[in-house]
């Protein structure tokens, strides 16, 4: 059996989404009455605080829907250089909507200084683009944005005149780790005897939950993912303002995303925000396994994982070895992306045994024992 380690985009529909697929009640979600689209819909708005929400076939849709909903032509967008609607989702703002992007270097920690965020703020000048949104990811490549953070960017932007959007792809993966440092701080005050009150031992649902509408509520608009870690096959939602939401289903129109009875996609989607919410702390646990399973090889430099994706360079011996490293390790029915920076994500289809195959792999690979 292979270990896809690829992306948590390669996960399976369970047997039990299946069959709420199977289940769903459709309509026309043109015409605005596929009852499992605005279920979905009214369900994702109301757990992250909006008024509104727009279900689109993919994340890149969601984004270039949020942009062009935001900014008109001539304007522009401050974001991230490796932020996903900058640099892999084909320019599509600066393409189909003639929206500039004024991207910024990030700090090592995935932020953008915030500093640099209010220079790149353009003054009114017809010289210049109008600066008119701050894009924000979070996860950005598996790292959490601290809240603080979050926080004083989008307070920044807003004391500036400024929309934001954030990219939450992985929104849940982040408000699991961010419920999850909730959780260690609140042992730690036990242990020290400050504690006030019950003391959780684990991230709940309802604790992710939270901290994903107190990311959410940083922002104007939201776009997040089902077919990421939370395991459907297809789809996004775009959270934000009746008003946006009604903009952003004109671009979602002319972009070809308005599909007819998607509401069997939808059906997929709300089972997994009430099923597979809290169990991406169990991806997040193996990527740490995967982690400290490559540990201590050399020419591996292992950056410690905050959530479920895990990067791993290559340098030295082991830099000149990266392709043939990569082809055992396919031989061996372990995939990964990547050359002499690897990259894999856990996910609900791979478990600890799947993630020990893969680390006595790439130590058998180097000739080191388990």
């Amino acid at each position: 059996m292979v270990v896809d380690l690829r992306s948590d985009t390669v996960t399976q529909p369970s047997a039990a989404m299946r069959a709420a697929m199977q289940a769903a009640p459709l309509g026309d979600d043109v015409f605005g009455d596929d009852p499992s689209v605005n279920a979905l819909q009214e369900k994702i708005a109301g757990m992250l605080g909006f008024e509104a929400a727009l279900f689109v076939p993919t994340g890149t849709q969601s984004n270039l829907c949020a942009i062009l909903s935001h900014c008109q032509r001539g304007d522009e967008y401050i974001v991230g250089q490796m932020a996903h609607c900058y640099r892999w989702e084909g320019g599509g703002a600066a393409v189909f909507g003639s929206v500039q992007p004024q991207p910024l270097n990030h700090q090592p920690d995935g932020t953008l200084a915030v500093a640099e965020i209010e220079a790149a703020i353009k003054p009114d000048d017809p010289h210049f683009a109008i600066t008119r949104l701050l894009a924000l990811e979070n996860t950005l490549g598996g790292k959490l944005l601290p809240f603080g953070y979050v926080q004083q960017a989008t307070q920044l932007a807003q004391a500036k005149g400024l929309s934001r959007h954030l990219d939450g792809a992985r929104l849940f993966n982040a408000a699991v780790a961010q419920a999850a440092l909730s959780v260690r701080a609140e042992l730690v005050e036990a242990a020290a005897g400050t504690s006030t009150g019950s003391v959780r031992t684990e991230v709940t649902r309802d604790s992710a939950v939270a901290e994903a509408r107190r990311i959410a509520q940083c922002f104007d608009s939201v776009s997040v993912c089902f077919s990421k870690g939370l395991g459907a096959p297809v789809g996004s939602a775009l959270c934000g303002s009746r008003e946006f939401i009604a903009r952003a289903r004109r671009v979602r129109k002319m972009a070809g995303g308005a599909m007819r009875q998607s509401g069997m996609l939808a059906a997929a989607a709300s089972y997994a925000l009430d099923h597979h919410i809290e169990r991406l702390a169990q991806d997040h646990a193996l990527a740490r396994q995967l982690a400290d399973g490559l540990a201590g090889i050399e020419g591996l430099h292992v950056e410690a994982p905050e959530t479920n994706i895990l990067f791993v360079d290559l340098s030295g011996a082991a830099r000149d070895k990266s392709a043939a490293l990569l082809k055992y390790l396919a031989d061996h029915g372990i995939q990964a992306t990547g050359l002499y920076r690897l990259r894999f994500v856990t996910h609900l289809d791979v478990d600890a045994a799947g993630v020990d195959r893969a680390v006595a792999a790439i130590r058998q690979f180097f000739h080191l024992k388990g």
